[in-house]
Parts: C-alpha cells; sequence; structure tokens
C-alpha cells in the first residue's frame, strides 16, 4: 500500500516537472544569437516539419528552429542523464556527497572519448573517413567510465563495507591519474588544430552544434537508465543500512552494484560523449529532489531525470537571457557547483568528522 501510495505521490510532481521542461525547452529554442523567435513561430514551425501546416514562408527560420530545438534537446538529455548517474551513485554509496564528477565517472568517460578523437584523427589505426565513428566515440567513452568507476569502488571496498573517506580520496586520486593522462594527448595533438580543439572543448563542455544523432545518443542512454530503475530502486533503499542488512533481507547486493554501476556509467558516459565534461549537476539536482521529494529512490530517480534536464538546460537558458553570455556549461555548472559543494561540506560536517 505505502509503494502505490508513493506512486500516487508520485505524479503531481511528474507533470509539474515535465511542464515546467517543455516551457524552458521551448523558451530556449526562443532565444539565440541569431535572435529571437516568437513562441508562436516556434510552434508553427513544428507544425511544418511535423506535416500539419503547409509550406513554410521563411525556410531558414525552419532551419534555425531546428537547429536550436537539437541544441536544446541534446542539453536537456545530457542534464538528465547526469543527475540519475549521481542519483545512482550516492544511493549505492550512500553518500550525498559522490557524484559521477567526484569519482571519476566524468573524467574516465572524456578520457576515452579524447582517445577515440585522438584515434579517429589519424592517430592510431583507424583513419578520419572511419565509418561506425557516430557511435566509436561513446562507446570509448562509456568503456572509460566503467573502468574509472570499477576501480574506484574496488579500491573503496574492503570486507564488503564501502569506506566513505577512500571512496572520495581514491575518486580524486583517479581523477588526478585520469587528468595527466588527458593532457599528455592533449600534447600529443597540439599540432594538429581540429584535433586538439576538438578534446580541449571536451574539458570545458559543449552545447554548441548539436545535431539529432547527439540528441538520439544521450536520450537512448537516458532511457535505457529509466527503465533500469525499478528493478534496483527498492534494493537501494534497503542499501540505507549496509550491504550486509541488506543482504539479509535478500537483496542480491552483487548483481545491485553491477547494474547500478553500469547504469551510471552508460548514463555519464553518454552526457560526456556528446558534451563533454559538465560538473556537479550530478551532485546537485539528486539534493534538491531529495529536499523536494524525500528520499526513496522509486520517487527520487525518476524525477533526477526530469530535474536534471531542468537544472541544466535552464541555467544555459538563464544565463543567455539575462546576461548574453555564452559562457561553456562546464564552466557555469563549475561555478555554481563549486560554492555548493562547499555548502554541502558545511551542511555535513559532523557526519564528515564522524568519517
Amino acid at each position: 500500500m505505502s509503494s502505490r501510495r508513493g506512486d500516487r505521490a508520485l505524479w503531481p510532481w511528474f507533470i509539474g516537472l515535465s511542464i515546467a521542461l517543455f516551457a524552458i525547452v521551448l523558451g530556449s529554442i526562443c532565444l539565440g544569437s541569431t535572435g529571437t523567435i516568437a513562441p508562436a513561430e516556434v510552434l508553427r514551425s513544428f507544425a511544418h516539419a511535423l506535416g500539419w501546416a503547409g509550406a513554410a514562408e521563411d525556410p531558414r527560420l525552419d532551419l534555425i528552429v531546428e537547429l536550436r530545438t537539437w541544441r536544446a534537446l541534446t542539453a536537456a538529455g545530457v542534464g538528465a542523464a547526469l543527475a540519475l548517474s549521481g542519483g545512482l551513485i550516492q544511493g549505492l554509496f550512500r553518500n550525498g556527497l559522490a557524484s559521477p564528477s567526484l569519482l571519476g565517472v566524468s573524467g574516465g568517460a572524456a578520457l576515452g572519448a579524447a582517445l577515440a578523437i585522438a584515434v579517429l584523427g589519424g592517430y592510431g589505426i583507424l583513419d578520419r573517413e572511419f565509418a561506425p565513428s557516430a557511435l566509436f566515440v561513446p562507446l570509448c567513452s562509456f568503456v572509460g567510465a566503467l573502468a574509472t568507476v570499477s576501480l574506484v569502488a574496488f579500491l573503496a571496498t574492503r570486507g564488503g563495507r564501502t569506506s566513505v573517506p577512500t571512496l572520495l580520496l581514491v575518486g580524486i586520486a583517479v581523477n588526478m591519474c585520469v587528468a595527466g593522462a588527458f593532457a599528455a594527448i592533449q600534447s600529443l595533438t597540439l599540432k594538429d588544430f581540429e584535433v586538439s580543439r576538438a578534446i580541449l572543448a571536451w574539458t570545458f563542455g559543449t552545447l554548441e552544434d548539436r545535431s539529432s544523432h547527439h540528441a538520439a545518443i544521450v536520450w537512448s542512454a537516458v532511457v535505457m537508465g529509466a527503465a533500469v530503475i525499478p528493478f534496483i530502486a527498492t534494493e537501494l533503499d534497503l542499501f540505507r543500512g549496509g550491504e550486509a542488512d541488506a543482504a539479509a533481507l535478500g537483496v542480491g547486493t552483487s548483481r545491485v552494484k553491477i547494474v547500478t554501476l553500469v547504469t551510471a556509467a552508460l548514463t555519464a558516459s553518454a552526457a560526456v560523449a556528446v558534451a563533454g565534461q559538465i560538473a556537479f549537476v550530478g551532485l546537485a539536482v539528486p539534493h534538491i529532489v531529495r529536499l523536494i521529494a524525500g528520499s526513496s529512490h522509486r520517487r527520487m530517480l525518476p524525477l533526477c531525470v526530469l530535474g536534471g534536464a531542468i537544472f541544466l538546460l535552464g541555467a544555459d537558458y538563464a544565463q543567455r537571457a539575462l546576461f548574453g553570455a555564452m559562457l561553456q556549461p562546464g564552466v557555469l555548472m563549475s561555478l555554481f557547483g563549486g560554492p555548493l559543494f562547499v555548502a554541502l561540506l558545511v551542511r555535513h560536517r559532523r557526519e564528515v568528522s564522524a568519517w
């Protein structure tokens, strides 16, 4: 009965956040460097694209709307993927300070993507015309993310117990190693402007020139990640008492850890593969969702998907609307997320001192 009541309580939030997301996507499409487009014109352009209206009066307007639409959908998908990954990692490690970036998932994904870009740029056995290149970068990004999060989890776990200080310290150490490898790749490709610029863009995150292919990759990962939620949500709730207690209650802890880690790596790597490194979304959004909807993963994780999409796209829209600035999303999130992380440390200082 309690589960059904929780599911019913989820729907008002789900509907409200869905409406808010639609409004922000529409607003983001209306606003751009080439000028502001009225919402009615955007909707009319959608009608043309769907064949619900006659030929467009201005084909250039339809093209602008299309480009802005893919950018907005990609940004929303990246935010949703990072927030879902963060919610999964925090639930698995039972720690609200864990996130894809702090545990090296984002860094590993970026390193995998950088290696793929270098290989496709001619620094390997493949050439620039390699046919499956559209999937090669996301695949390498996923392998890098899964390798780093598995390494961090393995080194931070002893006797079936995950040490929070060790978790964070190992995450920092792995991030440093990844940063060194990333710098080495940049150094080796420095003379090749196109490859070097593409790799550098991954360190700041980028939402420019996004296409249907980018939106499809990240939203496919989000859909697959969301499909896993019903199979691990209750188990993650039981993990709060520790793995030993969860196992005593019949939870297959090994299965839950593997499924959660793979799903977190998949969603984070897809986000990094299409937009580069964007920190703190996976840290901040689960905290905000937990405050408004409670800590039940059955409610929190689905709302993280919508909340993450609104968070990243809303921040990008706000800075463009208020300041006309075009800060890269990774820079923007770092400016916001750094102080937030400090605030969370201060808020949880009693727990931190007990580690």
